[in-house]
């Protein structure tokens, strides 16, 4: 691990967030009920203990025969084949067919010994006793072999899958009722500040008093969709005994995540809290905007990462930042949302020589992916990022882009991850 880079006055946000990723480690391996365990990652390998499909079966509602007894068959000339019995899902043939002979049967059904096609039944006349087959197109086919998906002692599922809606089926179709899986990250949130209040004090914020503590609910839910565990710790006054009284319920987290009050203001105390609990303070600003006052260190040994208060701020660098560490803590090996080649469809003109990450929308285009800004791009503008699809990378340094430039966009919603961050 690279030594703590806090001596520095300010970082660049990909050193930053690699720094951070070093820090944080995987979270211990639990068995969760299989329905229960979307979304976390396994932490062991899954070995086949039986075929899958068990038995060789029909793909099709039809008749199962042998292909020399149906070949030739047409409209025209029919061939007719005894039929010794009727097979549905669920049963098993009770003898093998014999030339002359077939077997009715049903979709998912065991293919009786010595058939080796299914004629679908739209080929037939249905008979019961005697069935006229009126094609041969099906012969050699509609069967499903045993083992065709799965065979016994295959590695189905490696350590570090992530477990979506089908990794779940297949672990189903195996009898895995209770997965090993890496943990959920507990993460708690505090936010700061005597000017802000929770939304069960609506009169203060309707009449103007009090401003809604926003944060509070956009970090519960990004903590949800990133895989952890929100753990709020409500709101802090502006003070640091009100900070310790409330930092003392996250003695239980596995990360800590707080807004606001890591600056420079004489009312932001939060960084004083952090060092007395004797964690350390790694760095506390970046190369960056939004979102320079973003902090990291340790509150007592629970990682945290301090995240500035304004609302857009706020957001950004928890995707930057907050996002792959919880994907890094739930197992996962690939962390960072990935950037796309864009083309910018204004001239962007900034004023600040930092890396930019703005709000924009990125659409699909027959010339490739475009991307234009949401408009103002000011910190407090929460609907811009209501309105934004993708963060558009300006690089430190270019002041100006012309329209018509290609520049790397992270897509919000993108599922695709890297193990590098694309900043």
């Amino acid at each position: 691990m690279t030594p703590p880079p806090s001596t520095r006055l300010s970082l660049p946000a990909r050193e930053a967030a690699l720094h951070i990723l070093q820090a944080v480690q995987p979270q211990p391996a639990l068995r969760l009920p299989l329905d229960d365990a979307l979304g976390t990652v396994l932490a062991e390998d899954v070995t086949s203990p039986v075929n899958v499909p068990p038995w060789t079966n029909s793909a099709m509602d039809g008749y199962a025969a042998r292909a020399e007894d149906v070949q030739g068959a047409t409209s025209d000339h029919p061939i007719r084949l005894r039929v010794i019995e009727t097979v549905p899902a669920g049963q098993f043939p009770t003898r093998s067919i014999q030339p002359g002979e077939c077997v009715r049967i049903f979709t998912g059904a065991p293919v009786p010994d010595g058939a080796d096609s299914v004629i679908r039944q739209e080929d037939t006349d249905l008979g019961e006793g005697m069935v006229s087959i009126s094609s041969d197109r099906d012969i050699g086919v509609n069967i499903r072999a045993a083992g065709e998906d799965i065979r016994v002692g295959d590695v189905v599922l490696r350590a570090g899958t992530p477990l979506g809606a089908a990794a779940l089926g297949v672990l189903a179709s195996l009898a895995v009722a209770h997965p090993v899986v890496t943990r959920r990250p507990r993460v708690a949130i505090l936010a700061g500040g005597d000017e802000i209040v929770d939304i069960n004090r609506p009169d203060e914020i309707l009449s103007g008093r009090k401003i809604a503590s926003s944060n509070t609910h956009t970090l519960r839910a990004l903590i949800t969709l990133a895989g952890g565990e929100p753990i709020s710790l409500g709101i802090a006054d502006d003070t640091p005994e009100s900070i310790r009284a409330h930092l003392a319920q996250a003695v239980d987290a596995d990360l800590l995540v707080t807004t606001a009050g890591i600056s420079v203001g004489d009312h932001d105390h939060l960084r004083t809290v952090i060092q007395e609990s004797g964690g350390g303070l790694d760095f506390w600003k970046l190369r960056m905007r939004p979102g320079a006052p973003v902090g990291f260190g340790r509150f007592g040994t629970t990682p945290w990462i301090g995240l500035p208060g304004n609302p857009v701020s706020t957001m950004v660098t928890f995707e930057l930042f907050v996002h792959p560490a919880i994907r890094r803590m739930t197992g996962h090996a690939n962390v960072f949302r990935r950037a796309r080649p864009v083309r910018v469809e204004e001239t962007i003109r900034l004023r600040p020589r930092l890396q930019h990450f703005l709000r924009a929308v990125v659409s699909e285009t027959k010339a490739g992916l475009t991307a234009k800004l949401t408009g103002p791009q000011g910190s407090g503008i929460l609907t811009s990022m209501v309105a934004a699809n993708a963060l558009l990378i300006v690089p430190e340094g270019q002041q100006e882009t012309a329209i018509g430039a290609m520049l790397p966009a992270i897509l919000l919603d993108d599922p695709c991850h890297n193990q590098n961050p694309p900043f």
